[in-house]
């Protein structure tokens, strides 16, 4: 990969997250969609960028919310309307849709009923539903680029575990890999609530490096909900040679701050990149 250190900031830039006067920030609307994971219909988060058009084809950012999260989750943590407005606005980012799905996915039960490895695999399972339901959808509704080069996922908290589960597992789909704050479980470890046998081994968690690909990961250095495990990912991800831009956020907790810097970083990185130079 192709990645100048320097671009990234351990902050969102002050008074990103703001309206201004006169920035056009598209626009953000819920929709359902049939889930034949789920057996029923789903609401899902879109948001269209300024001037959408059908004449005109745009890539397309999956954004996944944590434990106990929704559709309207990341929307409201990140500021992802205003945020990426200003930053289309600004020439930082590239035209996008980014779609906010709700990602727990069970067939027997609409919501999350407790912190439990069942209730973890419910959000393992969205996978399923994202590439057999949510992605179709999405190609067959909007004006979106196909192919993995115009295809993004990212996530904060279960949601960040889920992105880095799918990202690496479907690199054919998903050339950009985000997670802000991932909670534990996807390798094998033991925290505070349970013992996760891992949705990878640790030498599974890993991409082949003649794939192009970029990988932000960013961690609260105040985070005490998931404390040390984006570091215990960090670690295998240098351990198994996965190149990857690894970022700590100082006075960034399991919230708002953590996810809008991470948000400012891959945003403005994400479709723009290049990542054929190396």
């Amino acid at each position: 990969m192709n990645i100048n250190g320097a671009f990234f900031q351990e902050y969102a830039a002050p008074g990103i997250i703001e309206e201004v006067a006169g920035v056009d920030y598209g626009i953000l609307k819920k929709h359902t969609y049939y889930s034949t994971t789920r057996e029923r219909e789903t609401k899902v988060n879109v948001l269209l960028p300024p001037g959408y058009s059908e004449n005109e084809k745009y890539p397309v950012l999956y954004a996944l919310h944590g434990y106990w999260g929704d559709e309207d989750t990341i929307v409201n943590m990140g500021r992802v309307q205003q945020m990426l407005g200003n930053l289309i606005a600004a020439g930082e980012a590239e035209k996008m849709i980014v779609v906010f799905p709700y990602i727990y996915t069970s067939k027997t039960q609409e919501t999350c009923s407790g912190l439990d490895s069942a209730n973890c695999r419910n959000y393992d399972n969205f996978v399923n539903d994202l590439t057999t339901d949510l992605m179709p959808y999405m190609e067959q509704t909007f004006s979106v680029k196909t192919g993995r080069e115009n295809t993004a996922i990212t996530g904060f908290s279960m949601g960040g575990r889920e992105a880095l589960f799918i990202g690496v597992t479907r690199i054919n789909l998903f050339r950009y890999i985000g997670a802000t704050c991932p909670a534990p479980g996807l390798t094998p470890g033991i925290d505070s609530n349970m013992t996760h046998p891992g949705q990878l081994k640790e030498r599974e968690l890993t991409i082949d490096e003649t794939t192009p690909y970029f990988l932000l990961l960013t961690a609260g250095s105040q985070d005490d909900v998931v404390w040390d495990h984006p570091s215990k990912y960090h670690d295998i991800l240098n351990h198994n040679g996965v190149n990857h831009v690894w970022h700590t956020v100082s006075t960034g907790g399991h919230d708002d701050t953590s996810v809008q810097s991470h948000l400012y970083n891959y945003l403005r990185a994400i479709f723009k990149m290049d990542l054929n130079g190396g």
